[in-house]
């Protein structure tokens, strides 16, 4: 059970329900974290212009969705965990790949470097060091990929600690971040 309500989109008014008709079109129906989001018509329409602001970034939506997983891995957010690995799966994710990213690893050595970086930036809360840095570098990466990572961190803090405040209710197959990051 929801600890802080969930809005329901047939019940939603006003600006809330614009953006979540926006959002039903666009994914044919309205996730839990975003009606939870949805009780400040300021913080859901944040999060979806920062969703969609990083969509026309230089990182792919694979490597999008790599990261998230990763950070709900370090933040144990299951939520998270269960919608990235849905979301990864229909970009065509293989099941061992999305396991891995969960734990913050990746069978490509280059996307293994920025999920390395993410784990970094979330579990010392952006005070990396000049070598997480120029471990990143050496993967090809450069500084605009550098802030990109930092971003899509961002984001997904934002929405792992929604989740964690709220307890959502988990709207896709449950996974269960803790225990995949235990079994690495």
């Amino acid at each position: 059970m929801s600890r802080l309500q969930a809005i329901d989109p047939a019940a939603a008014e006003g600006k809330t329900k614009t953006l979540f008709d926006g959002v039903e079109k666009k994914l044919g129906l309205v996730p839990n974290l975003l009606r939870t989001l949805g009780a400040s018509p300021a913080a859901l329409e944040a999060y979806l212009a920062f969703s969609q602001a990083l969509g026309g970034a230089g990182l792919d939506a694979k490597a999008r969705e790599a990261i998230a997983l990763t950070v709900a891995g370090e933040n144990a957010c299951d939520y998270c965990a269960s919608a990235h690995t849905a979301i990864g799966g229909s970009l065509g994710i293989g099941g061992g790949e999305l396991a891995d990213n969960l734990r913050g690893r990746s069978g490509d050595a280059k996307l293994a470097a920025a999920l390395d970086f993410a784990a970094a930036v979330t579990s010392k809360r952006g005070l990396v060091s000049d070598a997480d840095l120029a471990a990143l570098r050496e993967a090809g990466y450069d500084d605009a990929a550098a802030v990109e990572i930092v971003t899509t961190v961002a984001l997904n803090l934002l929405t792992n600690y929604v989740n964690h405040v709220a307890q959502t209710e988990i709207d896709f197959p449950k996974v269960d971040a803790a225990a995949a990051n235990a079994a690495a």
